[in-house]
C-alpha cells in the first residue's frame, strides 16, 4: 500500500464508535445484554485474570441470563497469532454465536482477530495486518469488557498481533479495520480496580501514549485534538493516586474515562513513532506495552519537540505547569521534564535494561526462539531490525516529524541503556540531548555503557 500522501495530505477517516456502557457495576448488564442480542452460547477470551474472579461472576452473569459459556483464557501478553487462531478453533469448535473479551488490550485485540478469521473462514489472522483489510464485514457479535485503565482496544478499530508463525516473524502489526470494531463496549471502575499497581501505571502510560502522540500528531482538526489534551491531563492528575491507592473510586473513574476519550481521539487523529517502537521492542522482547511507552515517553517527546513545541507547550499547561513566563521552547521542556516524574513516580524502570521479570511474560532476549534468557542487550544488530520495524509501521507516518533508520537507532538505544534524568539550562533543547540535532546524533542525559557507532 502506498502510504506516501499520509505525510502532506492526510485524508481524516472518521470511524463509527460502538455502543457502550460506563459506570460503577456495568459489567452485570453484559449477560442480559448478551441474550437481548439473541446470543446463545459465547466465548469468554481472557488471560484468566486469576485470583480476581471476575471471569467466574462474569459466567454466572451470563448464564444466569440464559447464554452458555466456553473459556478460552490462554491469552498472552502482547497477543500471539497463535492465541488468535486458537480462540477462533475454541469458538468453532464450541459451536459459538459470539465473543466476549475480559481484559484490557491483549484480551480484546485477540478476539478482534479471531471475530474477523471467523468471518473469514478460519483464514490466517496474519494475512488482514492492514488498513480495512476484511473482505468481510459480518463478522460474529463482540462485546468488551475492559478491565485496565489502557488501550481503549474496546471502542476503536484497531487490533495488534504479533506474528510468530510468518517469514517475517518476529513482527507485531497493527490492523485498523471497521470489521474490528466491538458491538458493546463496556467500562467499569470497580473491575479495573483488581489490577496490581504496577499495571495500573503501565496501562497508565498506554493511555498518555494515545493522548500525546495524537494531540501532536500530523493529522490535526477539531474533532479530536482537544479531547487528547484532555486525557492528557486526566492522566496527569490521577495516574498516581491511581496506582498506588486503586481502591480509590474517583481516580480509577478518571483513569477509564482517559483510557475511553484517547482512544476515540487517536482512532481518527492517530498515533505516532513511540507505538511503533514499543511494537518493535515487544516483537523482540515480548516486554509488556505499557512499560515499553513509560520508557520510551520521554525519549520520544524530546525527539519530537521541535517539529510541535508548541504542543508540547500545551501538554506542559495540561499537566500542570504554571507556562505564563515560559517560552514555547521552555515550556516544551517543561514538558518533557514533567512527564519523567510521572513515569518515575509511578515505578517506571529507566530503561529497558533495568527491567525485572514480571507476572504473564516470557520477557527477553531470544524469547521467541524458546530461549529462558530475561536480560535485555541488543547489539547493533538487533537494535537495526527493530528501527527497521519502526520504519514499517503503520503508526510512523502520522508522526509529527519524520523518521530516519539512524534516527530510530538513536532512540532504541537510549531507551535501551540510558538513564531518564534531564538536565535542563536556558530552556534550551540542546539541554536535553547530549549533543545539538544538526549533528543528527541524540543522547539522552545519563550512563551509556553502550558506544554510539
Amino acid at each position: 500500500m502506498d502510504l506516501s500522501q499520509i505525510y502532506e495530505f492526510p485524508v481524516k477517516e472518521f470511524f463509527k464508535q460502538p455502543r457502550s456502557l460506563f459506570g460503577a457495576g456495568a459489567h452485570e448488564s453484559a449477560g442480559p445484554e448478551a441474550a437481548a442480542m439473541g446470543l446463545k452460547h459465547v466465548l469468554f477470551v481472557t488471560s484468566g485474570l486469576r485470583g480476581t474472579g471476575i471471569i467466574d461472576n462474569c459466567k454466572k452473569n451470563f448464564e444466569d441470563a440464559g447464554v452458555s459459556v466456553t473459556v478460552y483464557d490462554k491469552v498472552e501478553s502482547n497477543p500471539k497469532d497463535y492465541n488468535v487462531m486458537d480462540s477462533y478453533k475454541a469458538f468453532s469448535e464450541g459451536g459459538c454465536d459470539g465473543f466476549v473479551s475480559i481484559g484490557g488490550g491483549s484480551s480484546h485485540d485477540t478476539t478482534k482477530g479471531a471475530r474477523v478469521v471467523a468471518a473469514h473462514d478460519g483464514r490466517n489472522v496474519n494475512e488482514f495486518q492492514a488498513v480495512n483489510a476484511s473482505e468481510k464485514l459480518d463478522n460474529p457479535a463482540h462485546i468488551a469488557i475492559n478491565t485496565t485503565v489502557g488501550t481503549g482496544s474496546e471502542t476503536t478499530p484497531a487490533y495488534v498481533i504479533t506474528d510468530l508463525s510468518s517469514p517475517n516473524a518476529p513482527h507485531k502489526w497493527v490492523g485498523f479495520d471497521r470489521a474490528a470494531i466491538t458491538t458493546l463496549a463496556i467500562n467499569d471502575p470497580i473491575l479495573c480496580m483488581t489490577q496490581p499497581p504496577e499495571y495500573v501505571a503501565y496501562t497508565g502510560f498506554d493511555t498518555m501514549a494515545h493522548a500525546s502522540e495524537c494531540y501532536v500528531g500530523r493529522v490535526q482538526h477539531p474533532s479530536t485534538t482537544p479531547i487528547a489534551l484532555s486525557a492528557v491531563k486526566m492522566v496527569s492528575d490521577s495516574l498516581r493516586e491511581a496506582t498506588y491507592n486503586p481502591r480509590n473510586y474517583e481516580a480509577m473513574e478518571k483513569m477509564v474515562w482517559a483510557q475511553y476519550i484517547a482512544a476515540q481521539a487517536f482512532s481518527t487523529g492517530l498515533l505516532g513513532i513511540l507505538h511503533s517502537l514499543s511494537h518493535a521492542v515487544c516483537a523482540y522482547y515480548d516486554i509488556h506495552h505499557g512499560l515499553n511507552n513509560g520508557v520510551g515517553l520521554p525519549r520520544v517527546w524530546t525527539y519530537n519537540q521541535p517539529a510541535a513545541p508548541d504542543k508540547y507547550a500545551d501538554i506542559a499547561g495540561a499537566m500542570g505547569v504554571d507556562t505564563r513566563n515560559m517560552t514555547t521552547a521552555q515550556a516544551a521542556d517543561a514538558a518533557i521534564e514533567e512527564v519523567i516524574r510521572l513515569v518515575k513516580d509511578c515505578g517506571c524502570p529507566e530503561n529497558w535494561g533495568q527491567v525485572g521479570e514480571y507476572p504473564k511474560t516470557r520477557m527477553g532476549k531470544g524469547w521467541y526462539e524458546g530461549k529462558t534468557n530475561a536480560s535485555i542487550q541488543s547489539d547493533d544488530d538487533e537494535l537495526q531490525k527493530m528501527a527497521e520495524h519502526m520504519m514499517g509501521d503503520l503508526c510512523t507516518p502520522g508522526n509529527p516529524r519524520d523518521l530516519t533508520v539512524e534516527g530510530a537507532k538513536e532512540i532504541l538505544r537510549d531507551c535501551m541503556y540510558d538513564g531518564m534524568e534531564v538536565k535542563t539550562g536556558n530552556g534550551h533543547r540542546q539541554a536535553i540531548w547530549g549533543v545539538s540535532p544538526q549533528e543528527g546524533r541524540m543522547s539522552f542525559a545519563g550512563s551509556d555503557p553502550q558506544p554510539k557507532s
